[in-house]
C-alpha cells in the first residue's frame, strides 16, 4: 500500500457504505463516519423533525479538518458517509446501485416516498460524480448484485494497485444503460 491516506467511502444512502466499512474494520484500517466527525467538531445540528436528519455544516467541517489533517493518519482511514467526498480526503470510492434496486433497499429500511425519490434521483444522475475532483484518485463500484465481501475485495485491490482507475472511464451511467 502506497503511503497512508484518508479515503472517502461515499454514495447514495443504501448503496452499502456502512456494510463495506464494517467488513473493512478488522484492525488494518481506521473507520470514522462523517457524523462522528461533525459531532466531534461541533458541525452538526439537532434532529430536523421534518425529515429526521441531523444537518451537517459540511463546509465548516471541511475547513476544520483541512487544518487538522496536515499530517497523515497512523492507519489508512475510511470516512464513511454520503458527504465524505466533500471533505479533505486523499481519494474517493463511490458505491453505486441501480435505481430500482436502491428504491427497494430504501423501502425495506422504511424511507418515506419523498426521501426515496430524492435519493433515487441523486443516484440516477450520478450524485458524487457531479463534485468530482480530478486531482485525487476516484473510483466507483456497482453494489447492485455484488455481495459486500466482493466489493470490499475490489476496494482492497484498488488500494493495493496504487489507486489506479479500473478503466480510463470508470463512471456508471444509469441513464445511458436505460435504467431511468
Amino acid at each position: 500500500m502506497q503511503g497512508v491516506r484518508r479515503l472517502a467511502l461515499t454514495g447514495t444512502p443504501a448503496t452499502g457504505k456502512s456494510s463495506a466499512c464494517a467488513l473493512l474494520d478488522k484492525g488494518e484500517f481506521e473507520i470514522v463516519t462523517v457524523e462522528e466527525l461533525a459531532v466531534e467538531h461541533g458541525c452538526i445540528e439537532d434532529v430536523d423533525i421534518s425529515d429526521g436528519a441531523r444537518p451537517i455544516d459540511i463546509e465548516m467541517l471541511s475547513g476544520i479538518l483541512e487544518k487538522l489533517w496536515v499530517e497523515p493518519p497512523q492507519k489508512l482511514t475510511f470516512i464513511d458517509g454520503h458527504l465524505s467526498h466533500l471533505l479533505p480526503v486523499d481519494g474517493v470510492i463511490v458505491l453505486r446501485c441501480r435505481p430500482d434496486v436502491l428504491r427497494n433497499r430504501m423501502n425495506e429500511r422504511g424511507y418515506d416516498d419523498t426521501k426515496s425519490d430524492s435519493n433515487v434521483e441523486w443516484e440516477l444522475i450520478g450524485g458524487p460524480w457531479n463534485e468530482y475532483h480530478a486531482v485525487i484518485p476516484w473510483t466507483e463500484f456497482d453494489t447492485t448484485e455484488s455481495p459486500t465481501e466482493s466489493i470490499v475485495k475490489l476496494i482492497q485491490a484498488w488500494i493495493s494497485d496504487g489507486f489506479k482507475p479500473k478503466t480510463p472511464d470508470t463512471g456508471i451511467d444509469w441513464i445511458e444503460e436505460g435504467v431511468a
